[in-house]
């Protein structure tokens, strides 16, 4: 589902949304194999008992697992130029947003099977009461942890110069700390050097 544009501000774009991992679905999953191995075996003996198993074990299915396949499809992670949206519910809604500007630091985890699978959880610091925001289930989370902090940068940048259209200077800027950041994550730079060329940048 997604994002409506309409909610976005007039210089507001998204960088990137998307769903939950896909390990989400696999309890779902689990109950729909062992619930059609349930009435292969009823069709098996007798076809009317089947039928009636057919029934039923989609009916189980639905109570039992259809609410995370709806959890699933009905929530949003979504990163603009500005914040970081959560949006969960499919009747009942549920939202969470936190400006980029208020974010101090981006952290992940991943356990063993989650890196095999390729999900983990971000846990995102900011100032003010929010504190913490643990983002969970976050396909990639470290290739989402590194676009956070250039896109950070972009709008601390973008604050930094006031309102109206960046001029050629600024583009300037936002590509070489782009430059930068892939660097270090390539390992070219430590992060001393980083944080110092970054320095360099900012101040001119």
């Amino acid at each position: 589902m997604r994002y409506p544009e309409r909610l976005l501000t007039e210089d507001e774009e998204i960088v990137r949304q998307f769903r939950p991992h896909w390990r989400v679905l696999l309890p779902s999953l689990s109950w729909a194999m062992i619930l059609a191995v349930g009435v292969g075996v009823g069709f098996a003996f007798d076809p009317p008992v089947g039928r009636i198993a057919l029934g039923v074990a989609v009916l189980i299915w639905l109570l039992v697992a259809g609410r995370a396949v709806l959890d699933y499809w009905f929530t949003n992670y979504v990163l603009t130029t500005e914040r970081i949206i959560v949006r969960s519910g499919m009747v009942a809604r549920n939202g969470t947003e936190i400006p980029l500007e208020n974010i101090n630091n981006v952290l992940f985890s991943q356990r063993v099977i989650e890196r095999l699978l390729g999900y983990g959880d971000v846990m995102l610091e900011s100032a003010g009461s929010q504190g913490q925001s643990r983002l969970e289930d976050i396909p990639d989370p470290e290739a989402f942890q590194s676009q956070v902090y250039r896109v950070r940068e972009a709008r601390s940048l973008a604050l930094r110069h006031g309102p109206g259209p960046a001029n050629h200077a600024d583009g300037d800027v936002v590509t070489r700390l782009e430059r930068l950041a892939d660097l270090r994550e390539r390992g070219h730079l430590s992060e001393d050097e980083f944080a110092e060329q970054k320095r360099r940048l900012l101040d001119g």
